[in-house]
């Protein structure tokens, strides 16, 4: 198993297959979309199976693709297909807006993906137009129920809390009750150059701290006689995941509502994962510039080089963000 300079076991590795996206989410790129990087800047399906062989050796064992929007990169059914055929990898996860999910979830799973994050800030139709910029949701909701009828296990819906948008939390914590859903909320993160610019303006003051969220949900659901979420303490009880949520569920509910806090409550200390961006940069820390060019040794086959980076980024991992907020990438450039 890999360990960092800190002790921490590292065996997650989040993989950054495009940059490119079928929405303009406000806090993710600007309208405009972020400049294409020439097709030759970016990994190709064998360099992203090749530098996954070499982490598996090392002790990772979980991947998880990202973007942009990982399903708008051609032959991803194909690379799915060939890391779940490598030794050591135990686990293939996806973030997706979900759109393209009614098309390709059954030759994804086919293909060894086992299991879905679906990104999705609001349930007004209204609302989901103005964040994405163009996007409809029932588009959304068509991939989660492709998910759940192609059998991804579990299938969580991420939404990212923000104060200004005043969301309707309690709608999406009720979406865990009659099916096997998992709503995880995540503190607003400022990161990228997007921080006050025009058509979001939001700030650090839009992050609602998850003892803030839970204590609103709970008091939404006492008033409409639902009763207040219950803490999950046994994980055996709560969905499958290598990540830091915080869980609990409404009673007899079919899933769970988990919360994310890497502002607030952040769990540094607990942190196993590295990211690899689509133009080959290994990134210790979302929240740092930091990052280890691995592209040319790929390119070169240098099996050497490339392990030898990657236990190069591990010893550069920090031990914590130190509430660091903006960087110079776009959350659409690093894979979030």
């Amino acid at each position: 198993m890999a360990f960092d300079q800190h002790g921490r076991a590292i065996d997650y590795l989040r993989l950054s297959v495009t940059d490119r996206c079928n929405l303009r989410c406000l806090y993710c790129m600007p309208e405009e979309g972020v400049s294409p990087k020439p097709h030759d800047s970016i990994l190709t399906l064998e360099e992203i199976t090749r530098f996954v062989q070499v982490a598996a050796e090392e002790g990772f064992k979980r991947i998880r693709l990202t973007g942009g929007e990982p399903l708008v990169r051609l032959g991803i059914e194909e690379l799915v297909a060939n890391l779940h055929a490598i030794d050591g990898i135990e686990s293939i996860a996806m973030t997706t807006n979900g759109i393209l999910l009614p098309k390709m979830a059954h030759k994804l799973k086919a293909a060894g993906l086992s299991r879905v994050n679906i990104s999705l800030d609001t349930l007004s139709p209204e609302q989901f137009r103005y964040i994405t910029r163009w996007g409809n949701i029932e588009e959304v909701f068509r991939g989660i129920d492709a998910a759940l009828e192609t059998g991804f296990k579990p299938v969580k819906v991420n939404a990212v809390v923000v104060r200004s948008l005043n969301q309707d939390l309690l709608a999406f914590a009720r979406m865990s009750i009659n099916r096997p859903l998992h709503v995880r909320f995540i503190e607003y993160m400022p990161v990228g150059d997007l921080l006050g610019s025009e058509g979001m303006g939001w700030t650090k003051e839009d992050t609602i701290p998850n003892e803030e969220l839970i204590a609103l949900i709970n008091e939404q659901a006492k008033a409409c006689g639902l009763g207040a979420l219950e803490a999950i303490s046994k994980r055996s009880e709560t969905p499958d995941g290598w990540g830091p949520a915080r869980y609990y569920h409404f009673k007899g509910a079919q899933g769970t509502v988990g919360f994310i806090s890497a502002l607030s409550r952040h769990f540094c200390g607990e942190c196993n994962r590295l990211r690899l961006t689509v133009d080959g940069e290994l990134l210790p820390c979302l929240f740092s510039d930091t990052s280890f060019g691995v592209k040319s040794a790929l390119r070169q086959k240098d099996t050497g080089e490339v392990r030898r980076i990657l236990h190069e980024a591990l010893e550069s991992k920090p031990d914590a963000h130190h509430y660091k907020v903006g960087t110079e990438h776009y959350m659409s450039q690093i894979g979030g």
